[in-house]
C-alpha cells in the first residue's frame, strides 16, 4: 500500500513540475510585473511586456494599463515640446527589433479647446522582432534577454507632468515563438493625418469666427489698456471728422496686421513642415503659463491704481503727422497682442475650424477674426459723438475698475493651477516679490520726485525683480534620491531585514523644510551613499494633521514638529535624529560606516 501511494505521489510530482514548466513556455515566457510609468492623485498609468504575435509576425507587446484620464501625447507636432511624445524603443544583444506599431490615437480636447492625438486608458504597442542572433552563424539561440526603453510626457486634463524615461526588462523564450499569444489592434495611420476641424457650414464657422472677434475685446486682459488707447485715437483726431476716420482705418489696420502674421504662421507650418497653428497649444508651455499669470497679477495691480500705464511715444505718435498713422497701426497691433491671451472657448473653436479648411478659406476665416475685434474701433473712431454717450466718469468707474483687477487675479490663480505641481510655488512666490517691485516702481515716485532719486528707486526695483526670478523661476531640480511615501509596513519590513532606513518628516508649509532638502537632500555625494548603502529613503509628508506620518511623528516618534529626519541602523534599536538643519556632515559620516548593500 505504502508503494503504491509513493508511486501515485511522484507520478502527481513529475505531472506539476512538467506542467508547470510547460505553462510558463507555452508563452515564451511568464510576462513582467507592471512598471508604473506616471501618477497624479487618482490618476495612473503602468507598462508591462508579454512575448506576442501580430499580423504572424513574432515580437514584443508592450501592455499599458492606467485610467483614462491620464494621456501620452502621440504625435511631435502636438506634444506640449519636440521629444515629448510617447516613444516605444526595444534592444537586445540576442534579437533584432523594428519599429514600434502603435494603435490609432484618440482625440483629448484639453481646457483651452485645442485636440490633441493621445493614447489614454489601456492600450498596447507591438515592436517586432525581425532578426535573431545566435552564439554562430549557423545556430540559433533559445531564449535571449532584452529591455524596453518608454519615454514621453504623461498628462492629464488638469496638469501635465514632469517627462520620464522607464526601462522594462525581459528574458523571453524564442524556441516558443511559434505558441505566443495572437494579437490584433487597429493601428495609426501611416502618414500624418491633419485634424479637421468642427462640421460647421461655411457661413456659420465665418459668424463664429466674427463673434470670436468682437469677444476679444471684452477679454480682461485688454481692459487695461483699452480706455487709453481709444482715447489716445480721438485725441489725435480732434483735427476734423475726416482724420478721425483715417486714424480709426490705421488703428483697425494695426490689428489686422497682427491677425495677419497669425495667418502667415499657419500657411508656412502647413505648406513646409505639415503642420497646423493650434490655438490654444502655447497654454501646454509652463513657462508661457507662467508669464501670462505674471502679466496678469501685473495689470491687476494696474487696475487697483498701484501704479500706471502710459504708451510710449514710439507708438503713440504724438507729434508730427507722420508719427500719427504709424502710432496708430502699433497701438492697433498692441491691443490684439494683449486681447488673445485671456480668449478661450469662441476664438479656439473658429481657430479650429479655420485649421481644417483649405489654405485660402482658413486664411480667411482667421482675417475674419481680426475684422471682428477691428469693428468696434471703427465704428468708434468714426463717429466720436457716440463717446459723448458714455456713462460720466465718477466713483463707480474706480470701483469697477478695481472689480475687474480682481477678476483679473481669478484667471491668474486659474493659470497657476495649471502649472506642473513643482512650480507652483515657485511662481507664487516670484508674483509676490514682482507686486512688491510694480509697487516701489509706481508708489514710490511722484512727478515731483527728482530724476536721480526716481532711477535710483525704479533700477533698485528691477534689479529685486529680477535677482528674484533667478532665484525662484528656473526649474525646479530633479529628485537624486528616490523618495518612498510613508509606509509603517514597510518600514518595518526593511529593519527586520538588516535594511537602514532614513525619514524625512516635511510639510509643503515647512519653509525650513525646504532649505534642509536644498542644503542636505540634494548633495550628490549624500545621495550617492543612499544609494551605495542600499538606504530606504521615506519621505513622511506632514502638511494635514490625518495623515499617517503626521499620526506617526507625534505618536510613535514623539516628536514636536518639523522638519526632523530619522535614521534606522541595522543593529542599533534607538535611531539618530537630526532637528538641526546643517547636518550634511553628520549623516555623511554615518551613511559613510554603514556597509554596501
Amino acid at each position: 500500500m505504502r508503494e503504491k501511494s509513493a508511486a501515485i505521489f511522484w507520478v502527481v510530482l513529475v505531472f506539476a513540475v512538467t506542467g508547470g514548466a510547460w505553462s510558463e513556455n507555452a508563452s515564451g515566457s511568464a510576462s513582467t510585473a507592471s512598471v508604473e510609468l506616471a501618477r497624479y492623485e487618482k490618476e495612473f498609468s503602468s507598462a508591462r511586456i508579454e512575448p506576442a504575435r501580430m499580423d504572424g509576425q513574432s515580437g514584443v507587446a508592450v501592455i499599458f494599463e492606467g485610467t483614462d484620464d491620464l494621456h501620452y501625447y502621440a504625435k511631435p507636432e502636438t506634444a506640449s515640446a519636440a521629444g515629448f511624445e510617447l516613444k516605444v524603443e526595444a534592444k537586445s544583444d540576442d534579437f533584432g527589433f523594428g519599429e514600434a506599431v502603435f494603435p490609432k490615437w484618440e482625440i483629448f480636447t484639453d481646457s483651452v479647446g485645442s485636440k490633441v492625438e493621445v493614447y489614454a486608458g489601456n492600450f498596447t504597442v507591438f515592436v517586432p522582432i525581425i532578426a535573431v542572433r545566435g552564439p554562430t552563424k549557423t545556430t540559433v539561440i533559445e531564449e535571449g534577454d532584452l529591455e524596453v526603453k518608454i519615454s514621453g510626457q504623461a498628462c492629464t486634463s488638469v496638469i501635465c507632468l514632469r517627462p520620464f524615461e522607464k526601462t522594462l526588462r525581459a528574458k523571453i523564450d524564442w524556441s516558443q515563438s511559434d505558441s505566443w499569444k495572437e494579437i490584433s489592434f487597429k493601428t495609426a495611420p501611416d502618414e500624418d493625418e491633419i485634424i479637421k476641424g468642427p462640421s460647421y457650414s461655411v457661413w456659420f464657422a465665418l459668424g463664429l469666427a466674427l463673434l470670436a472677434g468682437l469677444s476679444l475685446n471684452i477679454m480682461p486682459c485688454v481692459w487695461p489698456v483699452l480706455p487709453l488707447i481709444v482715447m489716445r485715437i480721438v485725441e489725435q483726431a480732434k483735427a476734423g471728422r475726416r482724420q478721425s476716420i483715417v486714424m480709426g482705418l490705421a488703428f483697425c489696420l494695426g490689428i489686422l496686421l497682427f491677425f495677419a502674421c497669425l495667418a502667415g504662421a499657419n500657411i508656412i507650418l502647413q505648406v513646409f513642415y505639415g503642420t497646423v497653428l493650434q490655438w490654444g497649444g502655447q497654454f501646454r508651455s509652463p513657462v508661457f503659463v507662467a508669464v501670462m499669470a505674471l502679466l496678469l497679477v501685473v495689470l491687476a495691480l494696474f487696475m487697483f491704481g498701484v501704479f500706471t500705464i502710459t504708451v510710449p511715444s514710439l507708438i503713440a505718435g504724438k507729434s508730427g503727422s507722420g508719427k500719427g498713422y504709424p502710432g496708430a497701426v502699433g497701438m492697433g497691433f498692441l491691443a490684439a497682442i494683449l486681447s488673445t491671451p485671456c480668449s478661450f472657448a469662441i476664438l479656439a473653436a473658429a481657430f479650429a475650424w479655420a485649421q481644417g479648411q483649405p489654405l485660402p478659406l482658413g486664411t480667411f476665416a482667421i482675417m475674419v477674426i481680426g475684422i471682428g475685434m477691428a469693428v468696434p474701433y471703427a465704428i468708434l473712431t468714426s463717429m466720436p459723438g457716440l463717446l459723448n454717450r458714455l456713462p460720466r466718469a465718477g466713483r463707480w468707474m474706480q470701483l469697477f475698475k478695481q472689480g475687474i483687477g480682481f477678476v483679473l487675479l481669478i484667471i491668474a490663480v486659474k493659470l497657476v493651477a495649471a502649472l506642473p505641481e513643482a512650480r507652483r510655488m515657485s511662481v507664487l512666490y516670484f508674483a509676490v516679490v514682482l507686486g512688491f517691485c510694480v509697487w516701489m516702481w509706481g508708489g514710490w515716485v511722484t512727478y515731483n520726485t527728482k530724476l536721480s532719486r526716481k532711477w535710483l528707486i525704479r533700477i533698485i526695483a528691477v534689479v529685486l525683480a529680477v535677482t528674484a526670478g533667478w532665484a525662484f523661476l528656473p526649474a525646479p531640480p530633479e529628485e537624486l534620491i528616490q523618495w518612498q511615501k510613508y509606509d509603517a509596513a514597510a518600514i518595518e519590513t526593511a529593519r527586520a531585514e538588516g535594511r537602514p532606513v532614513l525619514i524625512k518628516f516635511t510639510a509643503d508649509w515647512c519653509w525650513n523644510c525646504e532649505v534642509v532638502d536644498k542644503i542636505v537632500y540634494r548633495r550628490k555625494d549624500i545621495a550617492k551613499l543612499i544609494e551605495q548603502k542600499g538606504v530606504l529613503a521615506i519621505k513622511a509628508d506632514t502638511t494635514l494633521a490625518d495623515y499617517p506620518a503626521t499620526i506617526a511623528l507625534k505618536n510613535k516618534y514623539d516628536e514636536p514638529g518639523v522638519p526632523v529626519s530619522i535614521l534606522y541602523i541595522p543593529g542599533q534599536q534607538e535611531p539618530m535624529r537630526f532637528h538641526e538643519i546643517f547636518f550634511a556632515k553628520k549623516l555623511k559620516k554615518l551613511l559613510k560606516k554603514l556597509p554596501s548593500k
